[in-house]
């Protein structure tokens, strides 16, 4: 099109000049087109002020399109609910035309919500959405926000979201001016703040011509004291006060006219954060030189100040600590530490606004891990020495030679077990039982009908299977203490004095032998303390407790704490071998193992159990078969012993009737022990199969 228009410009105009006005042209039209920006924000208006409590207060909700014209909104308005309660949720002169509802709002979730739609369209600057009105329910600092949930949506027939910022509204709020005695507290002076003491003492100004006090602390930020008199003393104290916040109100009599009230804010917050969790990535045990520590916690009342950490070395090799000895403060909520081979203590400690603090501590153990790929190398294994590629492959041949060697072996095996039934061999004891039956039984020639063993046999695999298996001097205060730890890991003990440079004297008492060794350290500046073993503990129950010296002057003991030292490490000389290491040599050796005989195993486990029911159940039929003939036996012996007495018994025998009767009757005796032993055998092989 520019090239059309210049040429048809050319017969009254200058090329220069036609080409200016075509770049002209093209300008306004690109300007012309629309651009849509997608922005619009929601304002809290005011932005900030200070209320008294009780008190009630209007805030408005501003819409700024800021050029733009949008036709619906969907808003979240969130609030504190122990600071704020909506007590008039109206809208007001709105620019919404259409409510999808009233007002929405809860005073248990501290939550707003508002949808509606313009249907025309409006682009607007700060128009009123809504206006609310919200009551002061106690005092300190309170943020109304707009959710992130919150939408603008444009006219532009598509709904697009052009909400893209939110300015939210901080207010303080205070109580009512004192219209009674001025108070002050000397425990809780401020307040705004927050208090870890459960004592409060309270005064106020005293003034001749006052008849009486009346008093009270409750709960109830504009709350009044009744008119009965408390005495003309200027000053009262509490203990044992709840964790909270405790108003005190306060009038006083003049001439029989009981005055205006003052009220005097108490916040007590003696608990410590909530209990936490000290999360480790990748895991507790890793490999990683660099895990990542993470924590995270709150506090009901005053809020969290900030966190310390501790990284308390375990092994003698991590051994000199660093610098500072104590906690380091952070206010993040994740660190990442390089760290050497070693178990570590992982100690954090959260702390509130007030000072005081929970804390947690969680075991860390940085290993060498098996395998490493190196690369272009092969392997490092144990961190310590390399397997080329080389090797591996000639380890992999030897492997695969040896289980192919197993497998065939296996099935020259099984090939035997199957000819041996084919041939329907017995087993030996059993045709040793059968060969005296025979001769017996030509013996004697009066068997009675045997019962024939018409079975084929076959002995199955019977593998095993492996199953893997000052005032008065106080105690030190402990607050960090390695109470359940092992052989191989370093005990550490640390906490607080109540004066600074005071001698700790740290004694530990093996209960096994009887000895009790002691360690002196010294409290720095701020009364902490920290103790660390140079060596290892033998295994074993210990009790430790601490006192604390300054010149001649001794604490007395602090109560006992057990400590427990498990036993993960034997001692060879000077040098100590882990379990761990123990076990990981095992467990290869075992891999190694099942590994060569893993198709054994695979192939040959099904057919042999099959077989081994099979042939269990013929060798009871075999056994029951040589039972009952031996019992026959002894009843046809049985009966040619009656047979030879009747025969005999009205003469005298002769010395070869003698000699056949005590043949008979070695025989008979004979049999009955064979029979009592064949009975006696099945019923144990019943019992072992029960």
């Amino acid at each position: 099109m520019p090239i059309t228009l210049v040429s048809r410009l050319r017969a009254g105009f200058s090329e220069r000049t036609a080409r200016v006005l075509v770049g002209g042209v093209l300008c306004a039209i690109f300007f012309a087109i629309p651009h849509t920006t997608h922005a619009a924000r929601l304002i809290v208006s005011p932005a900030s002020g200070t209320f008294v409590v009780g008190g009630t207060f209007d805030v408005s909700i501003l819409l700024d399109t800021e050029g733009e014209a949008v036709n619906a909104l969907d808003i979240v308005l969130k609030f504190p609910t122990d600071k704020l309660q909506v007590s008039s949720p109206t809208s007001g002169q709105s620019i919404v035309g259409v409510w999808t509802g009233p007002p929405d709002y809860n005073n248990q979730t501290g939550m707003v919500k508002l949808a509606g739609g313009i249907p025309d369209g409006i682009n607007t600057n700060n128009a009123l959405v809504t206006k609310l009105t919200f009551r002061a329910r106690s005092v300190g600092t309170a943020v109304i926000k707009i959710g992130d949930e919150s939408r603008v949506l444009l006219h532009d027939g598509m709904g697009t979201d052009a909400l893209t910022d939110a300015n939210n509204g901080v207010y303080d709020f205070i109580l009512p001016p004192p219209q009674g005695p001025l108070v002050a507290s000397d425990t809780h002076p401020e307040e705004s703040q927050w208090y870890s003491s459960t004592s409060a003492v309270l005064r106020w100004e005293a003034q001749a011509v006052i008849t009486g006090y009346s008093y009270v602390l409750n709960n109830d930020p504009v709350g009044s004291p009744d008119q009965i008199s408390e005495g003309l003393k200027n000053g009262v104290s509490y203990t044992g006060l709840a964790d909270g916040r405790h108003y005190f109100h306060i009038r006083s009599q003049r001439g029989g006219v009981w005055g205006g009230v003052t009220h005097f804010a108490v916040q007590v917050d003696s608990e410590p954060p909530a209990e936490f969790p000290v999360v480790i990535t990748p895991n507790k045990r890793t490999s990683s030189r660099t895990p990542i520590i993470s924590f995270t916690t709150t506090d009901a009342l005053s809020g969290i100040s900030h966190y310390e950490y501790k990284i308390i070395p375990l092994n003698p090799q991590a051994a000199e600590e660093a610098d500072n000895p104590f906690f380091i403060e952070t206010a993040e909520q994740q660190i990442v530490l390089p760290l050497d081979i070693g178990s570590y203590d992982v100690v954090v400690r959260a702390h509130d606004i007030v000072g005081n603090f929970r804390e947690v501590t969680q075991r860390l153990r940085v290993v060498t891990p098996i395998f490493e790929f190196v690369n272009g190398d092969g392997l490092r294994v144990f961190g310590t020495f390399n397997i080329s590629w080389l090797w591996i492959i000639i380890l992999g041949v030897f492997l695969t030679v040896g289980l192919a060697w197993g497998g065939l072996q296996a099935r020259r095996w099984h090939i035997r077990i199957d000819m041996r039934r084919a041939a329907r061999e017995l087993p030996e004891n059993t045709k040793t039982d059968l060969d005296e039956l025979k001769k017996y039984r030509d013996k004697y020639g009066k068997l009675a009908i045997f019962i024939l063993i018409t079975t084929s046999f076959a002995f199955g695999a019977w593998g095993t299977e492996v199953y893997a298996q000052q005032t008065e001097l106080s105690p030190p205060f402990v607050e960090t203490v390695s109470r359940d730890i092992s052989n191989e890991e370093i005990f550490y003990i640390g906490g607080k004095t109540n004066v600074p440079n005071a001698e700790v004297i740290i004694y530990l008492q093996n209960l096994n032998t009887g000895e009790t060794r002691s360690q002196i350290v010294v409290s720095d500046k701020i009364n902490e303390w920290f103790y660390r073993h140079p060596t290892f503990l033998s295994s074993g129950n210990y009790l430790l407790w601490t006192q604390s010296k300054i010149g001649d002057q001794f604490s007395p003991p602090s109560p006992q704490i057990g400590l427990s030292v498990r036993a993960t490490a034997i001692q060879l000389g000077s040098s100590r071998l882990s379990f761990e290491v123990l076990y990981l040599l095992f467990i290869i050796i075992l891999f190694c193992a099942v590994v060569g005989l893993v198709a054994f195993i695979l192939f040959h486990t099904y057919h042999g159990r099959r077989k081994h029911i099979v042939f269990m159940k013929e060798v009871r039929e075999a056994e029951e078969s040589v039972r009952r003939g031996f019992a026959v036996l002894r009843r046809d012996i049985e009966a040619e012993i009656a047979a030879h007495k009747k025969h005999t018994q009205d003469r005298q025998l002769s010395p070869e009737e003698q000699e056949k009767e005590v043949q008979l009757l070695k025989d008979l005796e004979w049999v009955e022990r064979r029979v009592s032993k064949e009975v006696w055998d099945i019923e144990r092989v019943d019992r072992n199969r029960q």
